[in-house]
């Protein structure tokens, strides 16, 4: 598996930031495969190999949001979501959000632009990244799940599908849920960046962050949407959260899977195992590159 990471000036944060890259390198060969094998390593322990590099070779691109507290860098050296990717050929791209919750905040800082205009558009310039929808897709764990979420649900022509993670903490379809946080003494007295972050509850009814008007708009448009996946360990804090996105979503008619993860709690165990069930099992992957321009 080949890692980067890129750090470049973003126009949406107006500052430098980092991104962690995974591409499936070790399924391609760098010279015709039928050409008379040449030793070395790979002639004494073969590995299968899916193709030799190309100029106009586009993967399918998989979004993984971190976690708060987390960094793009983390995903990489807390779980296996790169041996994950290789086993599936396909790329990941993990931005760093730091705890924005993934939005353009009250403060004046557009992560969500960062994330859903500015991202796409440098990954697809600069990388082999392809830039069809049906090649795209988000997911994330904890914060990132809740980012994943959001950002799904408001841009639907960019995704095919999203996989939320143990999301419960920021975003959510349940608005009264999160005006009561915003409300409430336990974010202002442990997380005051939740406030800062979303504002005064008494403004919350319409505004960017009303997950809710946004989900029924979209559906109301007759607009392609995304497939959603939402996944939570049975132990996790946040279950009843997570959940009631669940029940919204359906009742709203969107397309979307729910998976009660026995004996899973928060934390990376769950974060890992459900990293490669997304890869393996919940998104529709080709499992090869194509080739476009």
């Amino acid at each position: 598996m080949g890692l980067c990471r890129f750090n470049f000036r973003s126009q949406a944060l107006e500052r430098y930031v980092d991104i962690s890259i995974a591409y499936p390198t070790d399924a391609y060969s760098y010279y015709d495969l039928e050409r008379e094998k040449r030793g070395g390593h790979d002639a004494a322990f073969p590995r299968p190999k899916m193709g030799v590099y190309q100029p106009d070779m586009k993967f399918q691109t998989v979004y993984l949001i971190h976690g708060g507290g987390d960094d793009d860098s983390l995903t990489y050296r807390y779980t296996n979501a790169e041996r994950f990717a290789q086993n599936n050929d396909v790329m990941l791209v993990t931005p760093n959000v730091a705890n924005s919750f993934g939005v353009d905040t009250v403060y004046g800082v557009n992560y969500q632009a960062f994330i859903s205009e500015e991202l796409p558009a440098v990954v697809q310039g600069l990388f082999s990244s392809s830039p069809r929808r049906e090649d795209n897709f988000i997911i994330g764990y904890a914060m990132g799940g809740n980012v994943a979420l959001g950002t799904a649900i408001m841009h639907p022509e960019k995704y095919a599908a999203c996989v939320d993670i143990s999301g419960g903490i920021g975003l959510t379809l349940c608005s009264d849920t999160i005006k009561e946080e915003l409300k409430g003494d336990h974010f202002k007295s442990f997380f005051p960046i939740f406030n800062s972050t979303f504002g005064e509850a008494e403004q919350f009814d319409h505004s960017r962050f009303d997950m809710y008007e946004e989900a029924k708009r979209h559906k109301e448009s007759g607009e392609p949407l995304c497939k959603f996946h939402i996944c939570c360990g049975s132990k996790e804090f946040i279950r009843t959260r997570v959940e009631g996105d669940v029940r919204v979503l359906k009742e709203l008619g969107y397309d979307v899977s729910y998976i009660c993860a026995e004996g899973y709690d928060h934390d990376f165990t769950m974060w890992n195992d459900y990293i490669e069930i997304a890869l393996n099992q919940l998104l529709e992957l080709k499992r090869a590159y194509s080739a476009h321009k």
